[in-house]
This record gives C-alpha cells, sequence and structure tokens, in this order.
C-alpha cells in the first residue's frame, strides 16, 4: 500500500513540475509578444504628438466652418461664440490640467525616445525663472515631454515649480489645438503671455522659450551641436525687467531624431524657408525618420534615438525695469559661459566625445 502511495505521490509531483514548467515556457513565448505591443503603442503615441502639430488645428479649422454649411451650424456658431469668449486665456496663464500632463500615453512617448530629465541645481519656489531650451530640433520633443507633460517626474524633481514651454501665438488661434496645448501648460511665446506668468502669476514660475526657434531648426542635423543664440538678447531682458533667473537648458540628441535635407545659400527653397520663417514665424523643414511598419524606411516616425535634457544651475538676476545694453549683453555673456560649462560637463555621460565643443552662432 505504501509501495503504491508513494508512486502515485510522485506522479503528482511530476504532474506539477510539468506544469510548472509548461507555465515558464508560456510567459517566455508571451514576453516577445508584450514586448512588441509596447513599442507598437511607443510609435503611437509619438506619431499622434506629431501628426497634432502637424493638422490637427488645420483640420479642426476647416470642419467647423464646414460644419457652418450642415444642420450643425448651431454647434459650430455655441462653439466659435465661446472661442472669441475664451480669446485670451492663453495670454492670461492658459488652462493647465493635471490630468492632461498625467496621461499613460506621455510614458510611452518617453520610452519611446527614450527621454530623460537630469537635475543638476536645485530650484527655489519662491523665485520666477526663464528656461532657455536648446536645441530646438525639429519638434523639440524633448521640451515637450520634460515641460508639456509630467512623463519624466518635472513637478517631483523641482516642487513648487511651475514650467510653461511656450511656442507660436498662432498655434492658440486654432480650435481644438488650442485646448489641447494649454491643457498641457503650454503658452504662447509672446510679451504678453510671459509677462503675466512672470509678474501677475505668483512666484514658482518657470517659461521655457526655445531660443533658437525656426532659424534654428533649418541648422539641425544629427551629430550637430550648435546653437543659435549670439545674437539672441531678448530673453535676457526680459529676465531683468521681470527679475526672473536665467537656467540653461541643454538637450543632448534633440538633433538625431530626424535626418534633414538641407538647401544651399541663395537656392529657390531656401529662400522659401526663410520667407516662411520671417512671415508665419516657422520655417518648413524637408526632413524624415523611419517608416511606421519597417524601421528601415523612410516615414515621419522619429528615430528612436535617446534624448537627455540637463536643467542647468540658474543665474540670479536682479529686477532691473529699464536694463541698459550693456547690463543685457553682461547678463547674456555669463548665460552662454554656463551653457557651454554645462555642455562640456555632460557631453561624455551623454554619448559625445571629450572633443564635441558647441558651437554658438
Amino acid at each position: 500500500m505504501k509501495t503504491i502511495l508513494a508512486a502515485y505521490s510522485g506522479a503528482l509531483k511530476g504532474t506539477g513540475s510539468s506544469i510548472l514548467s509548461a507555465l515558464q515556457d508560456l510567459s517566455v513565448a508571451v514576453w516577445p509578444c508584450r514586448s512588441k505591443m509596447e513599442k507598437h503603442l511607443q510609435v503611437i503615441s509619438v506619431l499622434q504628438w506629431v501628426l497634432s502639430f502637424l493638422v490637427l488645428g488645420a483640420a479642426c479649422t476647416v470642419l467647423l466652418i464646414y460644419m457652418f454649411c450642415t444642420d450643425c451650424w448651431l454647434i459650430a456658431a455655441m462653439y466659435t461664440a465661446w472661442l472669441i469668449m475664451d480669446w485670451n486665456t492663453p495670454k492670461q496663464g492658459g488652462r493647465r490640467s493635471s490630468w492632461v500632463r498625467n496621461w499613460t500615453v506621455w510614458t510611452y512617448f518617453r520610452d519611446y525616445f527614450p527621454v530623460r530629465l537630469i537635475k543638476t541645481h536645485n530650484l527655489l519656489p519662491n523665485r520666477n525663472y526663464i528656461f532657455g531650451y536648446h536645441p530646438h530640433g525639429i519638434f523639440c520633443f524633448g521640451a515637450f515631454c520634460n515641460f508639456g507633460t509630467e512623463a519624466t517626474g518635472f513637478s517631483k524633481k523641482f516642487p513648487g515649480i511651475k514650467p510653461s514651454l511656450a511656442t507660436l501665438a498662432g498655434n492658440f488661434c486654432m480650435p481644438v489645438m488650442r485646448d489641447y496645448l494649454m491643457s498641457g501648460g503650454i503658452c504662447p511665446v509672446n510679451k504678453n503671455s510671459i509677462n503675466y506668468l512672470l509678474s501677475r502669476n505668483g512666484t514658482g514660475n518657470a517659461v521655457v522659450i526655445v531660443v533658437g526657434g525656426a532659424a534654428e531648426s533649418l541648422q539641425c542635423a544629427p551629430g550637430v551641436n550648435s546653437v543659435t543664440l549670439k545674437n539672441r538678447k531678448g530673453f535676457v531682458r526680459l529676465a531683468l525687467q521681470k527679475g526672473a533667473d536665467l537656467v540653461p537648458v541643454y538637450s543632448f540628441g534633440e538633433n538625431d531624431v530626424y535626418k534633414q535635407v538641407f538647401f544651399e545659400e541663395r537656392t529657390y527653397w531656401r529662400y522659401l524657408q526663410k520667407r516662411f520663417q520671417k512671415i508665419l514665424g516657422f520655417a518648413p523643414c524637408l526632413f524624415h525618420g523611419c517608416g511606421l511598419f519597417f524601421g528601415d524606411s523612410c516615414g515621419i516616425v522619429p528615430y528612436g534615438k535617446p534624448i537627455t535634457t540637463i536643467v542647468g544651475e540658474p543665474i540670479t538676476v536682479p529686477k532691473i525695469e529699464d536694463p541698459t545694453d550693456e547690463m543685457v549683453d553682461l547678463y547674456h555673456t555669463m548665460y552662454i559661459k554656463s551653457l557651454e560649462c554645462l555642455f562640456d560637463k555632460y557631453k561624455t555621460r551623454c554619448g559625445l566625445k571629450e572633443s564635441d565643443v558647441l558651437y554658438i552662432q
């Protein structure tokens, strides 16, 4: 009898081991599928932002006009009336949504590249700040992920500081698009909006300005480490007028996510780019990334290159209502030196060579 029970027990143990082994094999088989699914979600999260930036505003504008010609004209009229009443909201701090900033989609967005935010110094909540973000790249992926969402944990790393990423004011004239941007804490890059944030919205505000703008986007390419800054002094004058500390920010890898087609100076296409830049505030770039389904094909999906954003040491700025040109030049020079030191200190940690230098144009 004991022999039979021992044999039966051994059979059960063998069966249990077989089941456990089968479950382990199943988890190994399922894991690659899960990893592949996460990669697809990452691509979709990035692609939706690219398409939103490129076509959402124009598409919603056309749809609103079309609705006036249909039975839905009353809805269009009501929305237009509300739009007129709400017109100045972007200039007055916007309509930030913590819920939108914490969407799960932004974690997939972050992990696609991936994007990292590195804090080097504490920022005091009883001060206001102007962050100078460099370089522009094509779509400012690092700037948006770090300061337009909470995917990289800005609020936890800088408690008491509220970031507001400044972008083209024209984006806030388009229906739906304006609300989408405001929900992330994004504001127009104009004097009225920035003045409000730095003087009428209390302290602990950090306005993030992509200093190089459209001109810098025309120069970006993989491996290029140059910023348009030499003659950009308006943000320094504004910092002096408001007594807001200057903070240099550099994103390693921002220029590596797209490849751009460059046109020679004095060519027709280059002329058109500069005219668009002067009239509309942005320059149409001819660029490409990888394809949606095949990584070795061309498309609008950016390459999955790491973007590491370093927030440097704040430069304490006095409040001077009417700063002289000499004072502006002094703090502008201090800012450039601080940015160069930031670049040199972190370049090897972010994959660059010791011999790489930052070119100031």
